[in-house]
């Protein structure tokens, strides 16, 4: 069990710290529990959060560096809280990236609402402007075990497929991606072996120029993602995207780009290995995928390097090709039956499936598929708290 500690109020730049007394109920014993050692200043959100929990209360905290959630330490943020990442001052060489990170241990507990969503954005109000969220949990990943994370140096992946790492709810991260070179960029949230007991409901990632969404591997289960991608120049990755051993359970997702940039889902297994065990083989039930038919990956769902899944209710719309399906060990579980997509309308899709012989085996068509709820236009459960212009 994590240790938890009594609240850290922030009033402006100011940093008040308390110590309470807290009892269970109908037991005389009390014990008394400190606060964080760490220091809040809403003007200058960064460092490491090693102990107790550190609270957000209210208004706006300016991101300046990294911060990160270490092992026993936990980050709460109340409804409408909003945290702006600050630009890094070009004439700073190597200034610290902003991004925030949960590591394996750590907790977030995010408590925006429909009316009151909490709000992860930057000051530069166009994609790649900060890192994003980065969470690192105790779950299985066929990379192993204390796998360092691409970006943020921490450590991900262990044996413990029901760990938590928090509660997401109602949460819109807008403007992340940021690149440390083309081979090393943050996504809008960036998943690493974190466990079912996590939750994550309603999050929208808005104009990110990586993937909106990924996951490396983990069990963890989604219900109403969003990502939306309309800078006009500025073109971002996937919308979604799983690798290393993947096998959530998913609901209602809706992914929607209206510039170029690449596929609506990308989905692997592992590059190095694609027999590597656990196989990817997540579940996405209402799905809705709407493309601007260009782009050099004008593929709504791309499925490779020993990629299963499942997909049920889903609507593509106005990309250039469905399903690309690609490598033997993908293909071989479309022969197999188990990974397959049912009840999916294409609309203005120029091919429907790619990939072998018998690729259009692996999906059933329904004319009344309604996808991620509203067909190809916004879901109701994504209204008001989301942005889709």
């Amino acid at each position: 069990m994590k240790k938890r500690v009594l609240t850290l109020f922030a009033l402006a730049t100011l940093s008040i710290a308390t110590t309470t007394v807290v009892s269970c109920s109908g037991d005389d014993d009390k014990t008394t529990v400190p606060v964080s050692s760490f220091v809040l200043d809403r003007n200058n959100l960064k460092g490491d959060i090693n102990d107790g929990e550190v609270v957000l209360e209210s208004g706006t905290y300016k991101l300046t560096g990294a911060l990160t959630v270490n092992a026993n330490a936990k980050l709460t943020i109340r409804p409408g809280v909003i945290i702006e990442a600050t630009t890094p001052n070009p004439a700073v060489n190597d200034e610290a990236v902003r991004y925030i990170a949960i590591a394996r241990n750590g907790d977030i507990d995010v408590q925006g609402t429909a009316t009151s969503p909490v709000i992860m954005t930057a000051a530069l109000k166009e994609p790649g402007a900060w890192g994003g969220l980065v969470i690192c949990g105790n779950a299985r990943t066929n990379s192993g075990t204390d796998v360092t994370a691409e970006v943020s140096g921490l450590k991900y992946g262990g044996t413990a497929d029901s760990d938590s790492s928090g509660t997401l709810k109602y949460l819109r991260i807008e403007y992340p991606g940021f690149a440390y070179s083309a081979s090393k960029e943050f996504n809008g949230i960036s998943f690493f072996a974190v466990g079912s007991g996590t939750v994550v409901e309603n999050i929208q990632v808005y104009d990110s120029s990586d993937d909106g969404f990924e996951f490396f591997g983990g069990t963890v289960n989604t219900k109403n993602l969003s990502v939306v991608n309309v800078h006009a120049t500025k073109v971002g990755d996937d919308l979604f995207d799983w690798t290393e051993g993947y096998t959530g359970t998913n609901e209602n997702w809706y992914g929607k780009r209206t510039n170029g940039g690449n596929r609506g889902i990308e989905a692997d297994n592992n590059a190095t290995n694609r027999a590597l065990t656990p196989i990817s083989n997540p579940t996405i039930k209402n799905l809705t995928l709407v493309g601007n038919n260009g782009g050099s990956e004008n593929q709504a769902i791309k499925l490779r390097e020993g990629s299963n899944g499942k997909f049920e209710n889903v609507v593509i719309s106005n990309f250039g090709t469905g399903f690309d399906v690609q490598h033997a060990e993908t293909l071989a579980f479309v022969t197999a039956g188990t990974l397959k997509a049912t009840g999916v309308k294409f609309v203005d899709v120029t091919t429907k499936a790619v990939g072998a012989d018998n690729i259009n085996t692996m999906f059933t068509e329904s004319a009344t598929s309604t996808g991620a709820g509203n067909g190809a236009d916004v879901p109701t459960w994504a209204t008001g708290w989301t942005r889709n212009n």
